[in-house]
């Protein structure tokens, strides 16, 4: 498996997260992302179904 530095740094800031102040900050911030990945996933998708009025 190849060594990403990126992935490190996420993997080392979510460990740290954790070590510091519990699951519950982490569990809050990954709730918080998928919301709004979800919301801005739909308005993307339903955007295309506005009526057009030429």
């Amino acid at each position: 498996m190849e060594h990403h530095p990126a992935a490190a740094w996420l993997t080392e800031a979510a460990t740290s997260a954790v070590q510091q102040h519990g699951a519950g900050n982490l569990l809050r911030i990954v709730l918080i992302v998928m919301i709004l990945g979800c919301a801005l996933t739909a308005w993307f998708l339903l955007r295309g179904y506005k009526k057009k009025d030429d």
